[in-house]
């Protein structure tokens, strides 16, 4: 996992903060941004005394320590130590634990592997603008905390059966303890495909009454490996990352973007707008909130256990999804210890430049969809854009077609 890109904030979360504490592959850091606007990534004390440099001081050229006034670079090093004479060699010995940083699309990325960093791929939904004149791209970021290691969360993408039985049938039985009638699945799969690409894994899914022209198969889904999948549609393409905060949490990132025509009012943009998605309390079911096909899986995960032991599963045939990645995840690790860059590393500026994941007019994967909450029930439900565009009356279908319907309750 440290040979790839992270993501570990929204730049919005140093809007009015500039530092945040950050826990990311079992390391406790602090993101700064200081006064020149440029982000930078330590350790969360300072060597002197141990003080949390959560209250650091940003400055133009790094964050001072509040302490004593230390003050570090973004490249680790001490540039100024006020208290000592000036020169003392102690200065040259201090230097702390540092990341380089980047940002792109409203998210702040970090690289904690080996020399040399791999390029951060700028995948098209990161860097989606006002495609023409007709129409505008309006972007959020959700985020959840989940506590479970990351890898029942990538398994579960893999996993196409769970879609049918957890986010229909345990919908429907979620409307009934709501007091709701019982919705219909409309179409139901009836076959699945698996094939590995230069990003990862595409599946495909073939619906009742449908052909293998449909955009269900031909474009389908990908997971970008080791921990991305792109979902949504067209019109509101969702890339989900999942980064492991520590071996038994990870932190979701729900990257969503919206195609809308000119004449929708949308809240006054800075950065990209950053909004929580909360985690059920454990062993307690909130009904109004389980009709997020989300809150669904992350319960459902967490369920398993902070990690899951999987020599208690009895796999069927299934689950081919879950062999596939598990059969890469082994043969990628090998790659590495090999001294190999594993798969989906970028060090090809040009193929950097814009890796296109696809997205299709339907649901990602194509999977059945219920008729009256669609993917409202997806991280939508959560979305301040959406809640703004239900208060002004908007015609959802008018403006997402049949890829976004929202119930209007």
């Amino acid at each position: 996992m440290r040979r790839y890109w992270h993501p570990i904030a929204a730049s919005a979360e140093l809007r009015d903060q500039p530092t945040k504490l950050v826990r990311i592959l079992g390391e406790s850091l602090v993101l700064y941004r200081d006064r020149s606007g440029r982000a930078g990534l330590i350790q969360d004390y300072c060597p002197h005394r141990g003080t949390s440099l959560l209250y650091g001081i940003p400055e133009d050229d790094g964050l001072r320590c509040p302490y004593h006034g230390w003050k570090f670079d973004g490249n680790g090093r001490c540039i100024d130590m006020p208290a000592e004479p000036k020169g003392h060699l102690l200065r040259e010995r201090v230097h702390v634990v540092n990341y380089p940083v980047e940002e792109l699309g409203g998210l702040i990325f970090a690289y904690l592997g080996p020399s040399p960093a791999p390029l951060l791929p700028r995948w098209n939904i990161l860097t989606m603008d006002n495609l023409v004149k007709e129409e505008k791209v309006y972007k959020e970021i959700g985020t959840i905390e989940v506590p479970c290691n990351w890898l029942q969360i990538m398994e579960n993408s893999v996993d196409t059966t769970h879609r049918e039985f957890l986010h229909y049938n345990f919908s429907n039985y979620v409307f009934e303890r709501l007091g709701d009638p019982p919705i219909p699945v409309q179409r139901r799969q009836i076959e699945v495909g698996y094939e590995e690409s230069r990003y990862g894994i595409v599946k495909r899914d073939l619906l009742e009454g449908g052909s293998y022209e449909d955009e269900s198969w031909t474009v389908g889904q990908t997971l970008v490996f080791p921990n991305m999948i792109a979902t949504g549609s067209r019109k509101a393409p969702v890339l989900q990352i999942r980064v492991p905060v520590d071996d038994t949490t990870t932190r979701q990132y729900f990257y969503s973007c919206y195609i809308l025509p000119p004449d929708i009012s949308v809240p006054t943009e800075g950065d990209v707008p950053h909004f929580d998605i909360p985690m059920p309390a454990p062993g307690k079911i909130e009904w109004p909130l389980f009709i997020s096909n989300v809150i669904q899986d992350v319960a459902i995960l967490a369920s398993q256990g902070p990690v899951y032991d999987r020599s208690r599963e009895r796999l069927g045939d299934s689950d081919q999804g879950v062999n596939i990645y598990r059969k890469m995840l082994a043969r990628e690790i090998s790659a590495v210890e090999n001294g190999e860059d594993p798969t989906s590393i970028f060090r090809d500026p040009e193929e950097a430049r814009g890796p296109v994941l696809p997205f299709g007019k339907s649901r990602g994967g194509g999977g059945p969809r219920l008729s009256r909450y669609g993917p409202l029930s997806n991280v939508q439900m959560f979305s301040p854009l959406i809640s703004h565009l239900r208060q002004q009356g908007v015609d959802f279908e008018r403006v997402f077609g049949r890829d976004l319907i929202v119930d209007k309750k």
